[in-house]
């Protein structure tokens, strides 16, 4: 199990992108959560099988809505976040 948070920047807010994050979530089997950050980043907390996680964040990384676009992602191994067996969007 890898466990990861995640920081997008870009034009992330207001295109969809926590609704289609979630949607590619589902799809490749990752459990976690998105929700917009008050400075206008998304954040995502993520887990997964190394190979889920790694389509996770490839998917992330190009933007999983059109109208969107990722500038600027951070990515960090954290085994302390809450396992969560599905994805959801807060906020």
């Amino acid at each position: 199990m890898k466990q990861v948070k995640m920081l997008v920047i870009g034009r992330v807010q207001g295109v969809g992108f926590r609704y289609m994050t979630k949607m590619v979530a589902d799809q490749i089997g990752v459990g976690g959560i998105v929700y917009n950050q008050d400075d206008g980043s998304v954040y995502i907390e993520a887990n997964g099988t190394l190979e889920q996680i790694d389509e996770f964040i490839k998917k992330i990384r190009n933007s999983p809505t059109p109208s969107g676009r990722v500038d600027q992602l951070s990515i960090e191994e954290d085994s302390t976040i809450e396992i969560r067996n599905k994805f959801s969007v807060t906020n």
